[in-house]
């Protein structure tokens, strides 16, 4: 055997090497496509034999064995296969291949010329891609040798290799190449003959044709959607995307972005945050991918941030005049364009307005005759707020004027003229919030009492209003609470004797408005139930009586304003007591009780 012939086997591996090395890298390519399988493969095409073996054997009849000789190379062969596909990478084969002589020699035959055919089963490994697909296979089988000089053979061989399929149409791929390694052994005569070793290379070429099995994937497609389509600043947006024709073993991934308006995430909803933004429209854009080269599709979806709308509001009143002290209904007819919740608010320029929901009533006591306006506003539930305001007037009509009283009104009226109620000094107590009212005091209020029930029969709107003092002495706090009590038992007193409490008013007024020092000697000098040394006894104890006309409650008659006579009670059975400085435990020095 030459040193070429030697070195044969290393140009085999090499060569096989190399298109291991090819296949392999494009089954890293298509290993991440995931392609889907036809059910059945049908290949032919050309195909090519390098046996790569030297032919040993004995001619029948012969002495001696014939020299090792070379097999060539046979490009004469065609080969055929069937593949089966159990899933998307895994098939079983069934292959054949036949290469046959060149038939130019007759006897003597030519023994470097040699047929070879097979018959082969196995597995088939395959890689898709969307437009190639590399495989390998294993093939075990019927090798037939079939030399020009010897008789046919059929041994068990193996074939292993690949090759790498390129989609032409849906149904059609070229097999661009097929290359396997041929391994079988084949004995021509005794056994002291070497064997024929067939260590070789089949190349192939040709068309491979596929049937059944799922149609080929679509381009993945994403849709997206945004809820609600059109908000106002602030209310949240959700963005979802969904996909279609992504493979189904794979998890698809989700990232998003905006324009004009930020928008992260990875899953397949996510909250869009409008704070801030301006009216105008916004997009939002999902990137999804599975992971495949082709396996990616976006979408996007548009939503607008509308411009704001303030509330609108009417403002009536109902009635629209009244009488002074009268009441009317203010209602609030508002909206909002956006739908938004609204809060109500009321101010009026005179009179008391109270409510706070979409109506309020307006009163219109102590307030003088004349127009009132009153405002109606309304905001909503934005942050900050948009308002709205409106306004109407309110007529307030003065009462007429009362009818002539009849005789015996005006002898009510005149009767309810009564004195001041005076008490004692620092009465009533805190501790005792029910003494402190002289009996000539008493006498008085109930006479006042009597007459006043009498007139509510005529006047029933008539109300009484007493106003408490005190003298200047003690804290500014001491003496309000020393008035408060003052009033709250003269008014507990006419209650008690029949006069309606809600007919009644009470004000403290403290050490304030208080009867000044020439006030209460001129009051000395226009009583005409003091003798002139009366008179000048009482003068001088001036500050004893200024300190003692303060110390009292006034009652006014709302229908005629007149106020009860600030006379003090110098002939009272129990005037000694009640104009003690000391609240009543002695005398005053320099005083006495007047003569009548």
């Amino acid at each position: 055997m030459s040193s070429q012939s030697k070195s044969h086997p290393g140009r085999v591996l090499a060569m096989l090497t190399a298109m291991i090395a090819v296949q392999c890298m494009f089954a890293a390519l298509a290993a991440a496509q995931d392609q889907p399988a036809p059910k059945w493969e049908l290949y032919g095409g050309y195909s090519y034999l390098y046996p790569h073996a030297d032919i040993h054997g004995q001619l029948p009849g012969a002495l001696l064995p014939l020299p090792g000789t070379r097999l060539e190379s046979n490009p004469r062969g065609i080969g055929i296969s069937a593949t089966y596909n159990f899933n998307n990478w895994f098939g079983l084969t069934l292959d054949t291949s036949t290469h046959w002589g060149s038939g130019e020699s007759t006897l003597p035959h030519r023994i470097d010329d040699a047929a070879f055919s097979n018959l082969s089963f196995g597995p088939k490994v395959t890689f898709r891609h969307e437009h190639f697909a590399p495989f390998v296979e294993v093939l075990v089988g019927d090798h037939r040798l079939m030399p020009d000089a010897f008789h046919d053979i059929d041994k068990v061989g193996l074939m292993l290799g690949g090759g790498l399929d390129v989609n032409l149409f849906r149904h059609v791929a070229l097999r661009v190449i097929r290359a396997d390694y041929v391994m079988s052994s084949y004995r021509y005569g005794p056994p002291g003959i070497p064997s024929t070793d067939v260590r070789g290379v089949r190349l192939q070429t040709g068309l491979n044709f596929m049937f059944g099995g799922e149609a080929p994937r679509v381009s993945p497609t994403a849709a997206c959607t945004v809820q609600p389509t059109e908000v106002f600043a602030g209310e949240p947006v959700t963005a979802t995307a969904s996909g279609s024709n992504f493979s189904p073993k794979r998890t698809v991934t989700y990232s998003w972005n905006g324009t004009g308006v930020k928008v992260s995430g990875s899953e397949a909803s996510t909250q869009i945050d409008t704070t801030g933004l301006e009216p105008r429209a916004y997009e939002a854009t999902a990137n999804l991918s599975d992971g495949r080269r082709n396996g990616t599709a976006s979408c996007s979806a548009r939503f607008t941030v509308k411009v704001p709308r303030p509330p609108v509001i009417e403002c009536l009143a109902d009635p629209a005049s009244v009488r002074m002290g009268g009441n009317s209904t203010i209602s609030s007819r508002a909206s909002s364009p956006d739908g938004r919740r609204l809060a109500y608010s009321y101010t009026a320029s005179s009179g008391d307005i109270s409510g706070n929901g979409d109506t309020a009533t307006l009163s219109t006591r102590g307030a003088q005759p004349g127009r009132i306006t009153v405002t109606c506003n309304v905001n909503d539930d934005r942050n900050p707020p948009l308002t709205a305001s409106s306004t109407t007037t309110v007529n307030v009509e003065a009462p007429p004027p009362p009818p002539a009283p009849a005789p015996e009104i005006k002898q009510l009226e005149a009767r309810l003229a009564l004195h001041s109620i005076y008490f004692q000094t620092a009465r009533p107590t805190a501790e005792n919030p029910g003494g402190g009212l002289l009996d000539s005091q008493a006498d008085i209020l109930e006479a006042l009492a009597k007459d006043y029930r009498n007139y509510l029969k005529y006047r029933p709107e008539a109300h009484l209003i007493l106003g408490g003092h005190a003298d200047p002495r003690g804290s500014e706090e001491y003496n309000k609470g020393l008035t408060e009590r003052r009033v709250d038992r003269t008014k507990n007193f006419l209650v008690e004797h029949g006069v309606p409490a809600d007919h009644i008013e009470t004000r403290s007024f403290g050490k304030d408005d208080n009867l000044t020092t020439e006030q209460v000697k001129e009051q000395i000098a226009q009583n005409t139930e003091l003798s002139p040394a009366d008179r000048q006894q009482m003068l001088n104890n001036l500050q004893v009586l200024v300190l003692a006309n303060n110390r009292r409650v006034d009652v006014t008659l709302s229908t005629t304003g007149q106020q009860s006579v600030r006379g003090y009670p110098f002939n009272a059975k129990d005037y000694l007591a009640l104009i003690n400085t000391k609240g009543g435990e002695k005398k005053p020095p320099a005083t006495k009780k007047p003569k009548r």
